[in-house]
């Protein structure tokens, strides 16, 4: 395992977690105490986490926010490298979904920024973006219009955010938005970390005729902080194979066509 995908299971079970020790990250990802010892003092030097006696706890558990801060959203750099074979396969069947000629709302999110990679090489779309990441993926291919729309930069995800982008949103039409999540259930909905990124994600679905969820399974029958939309604003949803059948089902059975990649 790479160190960079070590860095984000760390980072994705202390999430879920809340705290952890050496004993249990060395059986989770079979290496050594000492290579555990040593990754935990990089994050923790990155302020990424804070190491105990023994182990690490998260940020917002040192700082005295909850007794066990779970859900806790990673951030981008560190989110990059999670199931990226997976999210490849995803980036492939939403990209086969953009008519040529298309106008594409794309959100923040690993797996929409692996849609864009895609899309780079299409001839003749107009790309929307709120996410400065996607926009760096996008700038230097001349065959692809590029509009960025401005607002608030949020750190964990590289996305703007904000009144100025929403309403800027307001102005335009797009045939079909690509939309990341870090939650989805068939009774919440679609749901997110952070309000702001949500209202965003709100005003992209307004403008756009297609609505498309790119998630990751690990992300499915999760419920995060701020809610974006119901499966009723959801025409298709692309998560991998590893995806709960149960799951799977009641999602259709709201009336979202699900692919399984």
């Amino acid at each position: 395992m790479l160190k960079v995908d070590r860095h984000a299971r760390i980072l994705d079970h202390l999430a879920e977690t809340g705290s952890t020790n050496v004993q249990d990250l060395t059986e989770l990802l079979t290496v050594s105490g000492a290579t555990i010892r040593r990754d935990l003092q990089f994050l923790h030097e990155r302020g990424l986490l804070e190491r105990t006696h023994g182990g690490a706890v998260t940020t917002a558990q040192y700082a005295g926010i909850g007794t066990r801060a779970k859900g806790l959203e990673l951030p981008m750099l560190h989110r990059s490298g999670q199931r990226r074979a997976e999210k490849r396969r995803m980036a492939i069947l939403a990209a086969a979904l953009v008519p040529d000629g298309a106008v594409v709302g794309m959100t923040g999110g690993t797996t929409v920024t692996e849609v864009a990679r895609i899309l780079a090489s299409r001839q003749g779309l107009t790309i929307v973006t709120n996410a400065v990441n996607i926009a760096a993926e996008l700038v230097g291919n001349p065959g692809v219009r590029l509009v960025v729309i401005g607002g608030n930069a949020r750190s964990a995800s590289y996305e703007l955010v904000g009144p100025v982008t929403e309403r800027t949103l307001g102005e335009y039409h797009f045939d079909i938005t690509f939309m990341g999540v870090d939650g989805l259930t068939p009774a919440e909905g679609c749901t997110t970390h952070d309000e702001e990124e949500a209202h965003t994600d709100r005003a992209f679905l307004r403008s756009s005729t297609r609505s498309v969820v790119v998630s990751d399974s690990s992300k499915l029958g999760k419920v995060t902080f701020a809610g974006i939309c119901p499966l009723s604003s959801v025409d298709v949803l692309i998560t991998d194979r590893q995806a709960d059948a149960e799951l799977v089902e009641a999602v259709r059975a709201r009336g979202v066509t699900v692919s399984l990649a």
